[in-house]
């Protein structure tokens, strides 16, 4: 059967915002831009090698609802949270957190020698079934990130889904993600099958290189730091041509449910969202009722916060 390359819908230029207690991202998902693509609530850029822009970080703060995930470049981030996970995570380490029905966690920049900080985070919507689920944790260090390198030299590292039949470290996620960075030589092409219904972007990170091809001759020509919102089809095809290029490719399922958010909180009903704010004010948010947690609770603000 052919292939139905898909083709480029819409390319998104990332929009700087502060966030935090203070951080500079690039955001790309969650703007005037583009609200939301089902299942994918945000996609944030953290670049820099400028401490002053990234090292006030993320004090502790509340999520319920969604799954984020963070994927390191450079630098180091310390993480705790309120289920008992504490480390870091560095360059090539991924950490793919379930909040369900409720946990708490700071995330805390710290630069490598060079001051470098780089990666992503993304937020990716739970189902109305398993939105109040048990919170999760999996770090995962770089070693354990699958590769798979062709012989035309590019290199894929598998975080999520399978390439050439290699199955990446994350697995048993509802949205059956695909989290790939894919890197490039110049000259070289790529391809890879997306279910048709899933929606599928890609974020061209280094470098440059045409998206969409076989479904328009040309393609649609990133130039990082971009974003592509695929159309439906079932293959995805990007080309480096004259430069190299790295990228990742990231699809899911599509929940297809109504979505209320408020800052941290991610439901499908305003009910729901009040319920979470009682929670917090009630001590009955899912996390351990201390001291610390207790101030934790009385200094965080939701208008502060999108993360």
């Amino acid at each position: 059967m052919a292939a139905h390359p898909r083709a480029i819908e819409r390319v998104i230029e990332p929009t700087p915002v502060i966030e935090g207690a203070g951080v500079r991202l690039r955001r790309s998902i969650a703007t005037a831009t583009l609200d939301y693509l089902d299942p994918f609530l945000l996609l944030d850029n953290f670049q820099s090698d400028d401490p002053d822009d990234y090292l006030a970080g993320f004090p502790w703060h509340p999520h319920r609802g969604i799954e984020t995930v963070t994927y390191m470049l450079a630098g180091e981030v310390d993480h705790r949270d309120s289920i008992g996970n504490a480390g870091m995570i560095g360059a090539g380490d991924v950490q793919w957190m379930t909040a369900g029905g409720g946990i708490m966690h700071e995330e805390m920049p710290r630069p490598g020698g060079d001051g470098r900080m780089g990666g992503f985070q993304l937020w990716v919507n739970l189902p109305a079934e398993l939105k109040m689920t048990r919170p999760r944790y999996q770090d995962l260090g770089a070693a354990r990130i699958p590769e798979v390198r062709r012989a035309d030299g590019s290199v894929i590292r598998v975080v999520a889904g399978e390439v050439d039949g290699v199955t990446g470290a994350v697995t048993e996620i509802y949205a059956e993600p695909a989290y790939l960075d894919v890197a490039l030589p110049a000259g070289a092409s790529f391809s890879q099958p997306v279910p048709p219904g899933h929606s599928a972007f890609a974020y061209a990170f280094e470098g440059e290189g045409q998206f969409g091809v076989g479904s328009d001759p040309d393609g649609a020509r990133l130039v990082a730091p971009r974003m592509a919102v695929f159309g439906d089809g079932d293959e995805v095809r990007v080309e480096a041509r004259g430069h190299a290029l790295r990228f990742l490719l990231v699809s899911g399922k599509p929940l297809g449910e109504p979505i209320a958010r408020y800052g941290p909180f991610v439901m499908n009903t305003r009910e729901e969202l009040q319920l979470a704010l009682r929670d917090l004010q009630n001590d009955t948010f899912v996390w351990r009722d201390d001291a610390e947690w207790a101030q934790a609770r009385r200094t965080w603000s939701p208008d502060a916060w999108s993360r």
